[in-house]
């Protein structure tokens, strides 16, 4: 059977991107790849980045790494950015992956099961994960990597990018024998001092731009794109999809199409959504359904069988995720297992 809405992957526009971000930071680069890669499936995209150099990868949880080092084999170092949670240390030994440490406890959890290389986050204002600076332990052995974590990346302007950077610098001195990384997506591009040993982006290699706005510096890589099913006229005073979303003034034409919120597209797309259809952008109208949307196609040569564009090179990721009230990263996490992955 044929599915109605694809997410294409653009592996090409992925290389590109990573080297986008060697180019600027001039240190190497570690890509984030949990959460499946941000939607676009962690395998193919880490498998790609190796072959572009990539060979440190951080994830989210320790069943991605254990996925992902079957995939990969022995070669990349592996890092679970929850640390050792629970039970896992004797899961995270077998396949080899590296817990980013976040308190007292997992460490002694870690060193109790034996230790091994591993990570040691710093809590530098985020207040989210890692050890505080003035708790930070001893160094040890076996720390291969000290990490911190930006809260405001994405605003170049903000004073507490500079506060978290110098916290990070004089907390990571304690440890020289280990490598050093700060800067996420956003980071990568707040100058060289941010940069240390290594960056660890995430959304920018995905097509995200690095203070939630489109970057001309960074190739879109994912297109998500759904048929158009049925194209009908709806005269004026007519209403269009549940609770009459939309109610016609004039006699429009409406395209449905095969995307709708249990394939990703947000139900708050309705009303500032749009698509990009037969070479410009057109309104979604009306509210965004399970399985389908709604959009005004009036004056357009367009039939069924047609594809409209709900995020890609011509719709890109961040004004999408911009009309419907969210940020790239939850637009491409969202993107439901029931819409196939093309990769090319």
């Amino acid at each position: 059977m044929t599915a109605t809405a694809t997410l294409h992957i653009d592996l090409d526009a992925l290389a590109h991107n990573f080297h986008a971000l060697e180019a600027q930071t001039g240190v190497p680069v570690h890509p984030v790849v949990k959460a499946d890669s941000y939607g676009l499936g962690a395998v193919p995209c880490a498998r790609r980045l190796m072959q572009e150099g990539a060979r440190t990868f951080f994830i989210a949880r320790a069943a991605e790494g254990i996925a992902l080092r079957g995939a990969l084999g022995p070669e990349p170092v592996l890092y679970v950015l929850d640390g050792c949670v629970g039970d896992t240390a004797a899961d995270l030994k077998a396949a080899s992956l590296r817990p980013i440490l976040n308190h007292a406890d997992q460490l002694g959890t870690w060193l109790g099961a034996g230790g091994g290389p591993c990570g040691l986050q710093i809590d530098t204002g985020m207040n989210r994960l890692g050890f505080r600076p003035e708790d930070a332990p001893e160094p040890f052995d076996d720390l291969s990597l000290v990490m911190s974590h930006l809260a405001c990346a994405d605003d170049p302007a903000q004073p507490m990018n500079r506060t978290q950077r110098d916290a990070f610098a004089r907390a990571s001195s304690r440890y020289p024998q280990a490598l050093k990384s700060f800067a996420n997506s956003g980071g990568c591009f707040l100058g060289p001092d941010y940069a240390f040993d290594a960056v660890r982006p995430g959304i920018c290699l995905y097509g995200g731009g690095p203070e939630g706005r489109p970057d001309a510096r960074l190739r879109a890589v994912a297109t998500l794109s759904a048929d158009i099913l049925q194209i009908r006229d709806v005269p004026a005073g007519e209403s269009v999809g549940y609770s009459r979303g939309y109610v016609a003034e004039t006699p429009r034409r409406i395209a449905t199409c095969g995307a709708g919120y249990a394939d990703g597209i947000a139900r708050s797309n309705s009303p500032a959504g749009q698509v990009w259809v037969a070479g410009g952008l057109r309104p979604i109208l009306g509210r965004v359904s399970m399985d389908v949307i709604a959009v005004d196609v009036t004056d357009l040569d367009v039939r069924a069988g047609d594809a409209v564009q709900l995020f890609g090179p011509d719709r890109l990721l961040d004004d999408a995720a911009t009309a419907a009230g969210t940020i790239s990263y939850e637009l491409l996490t969202s993107v439901t297992a029931r819409v196939p992955r093309n990769y090319a």
